[in-house]
């Protein structure tokens, strides 16, 4: 039997396909005609000697074998990545400031740190976490190098910016429901029951903040009674919060810890609420080499984890 060799760079057609949710995406993301991203799909394919993808509505969905080998093909594009970044950048060295949010640092930023310490040792990375108005701030007075900053409105707020993805806003509630045990959530679950009559407990962050701003407005709007329940200045202590079950916070399923989980809004009379994008901004329109180098495995990373958060299971 003749030995498979996958393509590296028909790895990675396939990779950001799935990735952007389509290869037409993909196409215009990696600089290339959608005719040669079919191409090399079906050439992939055929090596695999089995379907990777099929329709779904008007998306793509996995199959399994799809499934298996996209996470080989993250692994051998992580590695050859690693190791064309490490011969280009043997003597790359320099100062990166990264600016990023509370949830950001915990999820993405420890693979991303690896990675480009083991292929660039002699690059210094500063890292600032904070809040969106704080991280524009410092962006605006040249503080930063890089950020990435969550969006509410649909165009970038600030120069030398790319949206890297964008997710629904959802309702959180804790791991297990049993958590759960109070009227409100109660009444809101009791089948025929009039919803809304007692208030909503939220919990979110200090003001001010635009996420804050969009829950209660699209409350207001659908006229479900809310109060505030906790807030802090801390990601963490709202997760803390939540999991105890003293109210429902909201955010994009991206990076969510252990202790709490999506909610299915079905049977609970909680309105829907709209999508942020995440964007990526720069200081400069032309980065030197260790900001750049920096910003594509940010790119990576944020668009492999907002896959996997629109996947995210919701629990009843």
């Amino acid at each position: 039997m003749a030995r498979v060799m996958f393509d590296i760079d028909v790895l990675r057609t396939f990779s950001t396909g799935i990735a952007l949710g389509s290869f037409a995406r993909a196409a215009d993301r990696l600089g290339r005609s959608t005719s040669a991203v079919s191409a090399q799909l079906k050439k992939l394919e055929s090596q695999a000697g089995t379907p990777l993808v099929r329709k779904a509505g008007r998306g793509l969905v996995l199959t399994d074998a799809g499934e298996t080998l996209l996470a080989y093909a993250h692994r051998l594009l992580e590695i050859n990545d690693e190791a064309a970044a490490a011969m280009r950048g043997v003597d790359l060295e320099g100062w990166v400031r990264l600016g990023l949010q509370e949830d950001l640092g915990e999820h993405v930023l420890p693979g991303v740190l690896g990675r480009f310490a083991r292929a660039h040792p002699k690059v210094r990375i500063e890292a600032c976490v904070a809040r969106s108005a704080d991280l524009r701030e410092k962006l605006e007075l040249g503080q930063l190098d890089l950020a990435l900053l969550w969006e509410a409105e649909g165009r970038l707020s600030q120069a030398h910016g790319e949206r890297l993805v964008r997710l629904p806003l959802q309702w959180l509630g804790p791991a297990s429901l049993e958590a759960l045990d109070a009227p409100w959530w109660a009444e809101r679950r009791r089948p025929g029951a009039k919803k809304g009559r007692e208030p909503l407990p939220l919990v979110l962050l200090d003001a001010p903040c635009p996420l804050r701003e969009i829950v209660t407005a699209v409350l207001d709007r659908a006229g479900v009674p809310w109060r505030h329940a906790f807030t802090s200045a801390s990601l963490a202590a709202l997760w803390a919060a939540t999991s105890a079950g003293l109210g429902l916070s909201a955010r994009t399923a991206l990076g969510l810890p252990a202790q709490v989980r999506v909610l299915d809004r079905a049977g609970t009379g909680l309105p829907a609420l709209p999508s942020m994008a995440l964007a990526m901004y720069r200081a400069q329109a032309q980065p030197e080499a260790p900001v750049a180098r920096l910003a594509e495995l940010l790119r990576e990373a944020v668009c492999a984890g907002g896959l996997e958060a629109l996947e995210r299971p919701r629990l009843q």
